[in-house]
């Protein structure tokens, strides 16, 4: 069985999954798959520095993020050339990573799960709730950004009321991280008794 697990920023998706990793339950990071596919000698990344040139790439023949990011901020061509080229990567790398799984059920652990095809690879989805509120205190506290920023990323998620919506399981994190932990393990109960 896998669980996806997903909910807004500064919501608690990494207490959650750190809470299930210390439970025995293997933990798939669709964030850490997109970091792997571009990785040094990786075909993606040949292909990135084929395509951008190879100022792409830092002095280590590393994928210079910050230089990539710039560039398809400002060109919505480039962006979807880069999301065709490395979105079916991405997959596989999850794909791979979710079937060497040997817990009794899998974390797939994804702040865009709803907004891709990643929620495709679940049985369940798992929301990490938190007040919107709360949501910008533990993110401005978090990242040290700007609250304007923390808002527009709020507003590039799935709303709230959607995300909630398309969950089967949803864990409120409003309380103290042992509360937190709490509602963790009764959760991985449940599912450990499905199985």
């Amino acid at each position: 069985m896998i669980i996806g697990l997903t909910g807004g920023i500064g919501s608690g998706k990494t207490a959650v999954s750190d809470t299930f990793e210390e439970l025995g339950i293997v933990v798939v990071d669709a964030d850490l798959a997109s970091r792997v596919v571009v990785e040094k000698d990786k075909p993606c990344l040949e292909e990135i520095a084929k395509h951008f040139g190879s100022e792409i790439l830092t002095e280590n023949d590393e994928l210079d993020r910050a230089k990539l990011r710039e560039i398809i901020f400002q060109s919505e061509e480039e962006k979807h050339w880069l999301e065709s080229l490395l979105h079916p990567a991405i997959a596989r790398q999850i794909q791979d990573e979710l079937s060497a799984s040997t817990s009794p059920y899998t974390i797939l652990v994804s702040p865009l799960l709803l907004e891709t095809n990643q929620k495709d690879f679940c049985d369940k989805v798992l929301v990490v709730d938190v007040p919107v509120e709360l949501q910008m205190e533990r993110t401005l506290k978090r990242d040290g950004v700007s609250e304007e920023q923390v808002k527009s990323i709020i507003k590039a998620q799935i709303s709230r009321e959607k995300r909630l919506e398309l969950a089967d399981e949803i864990i409120v994190n409003d309380g103290s991280l042992e509360d937190l932990q709490l509602a963790v393990k009764k959760l991985h109960q449940s599912l450990v008794a499905e199985i």
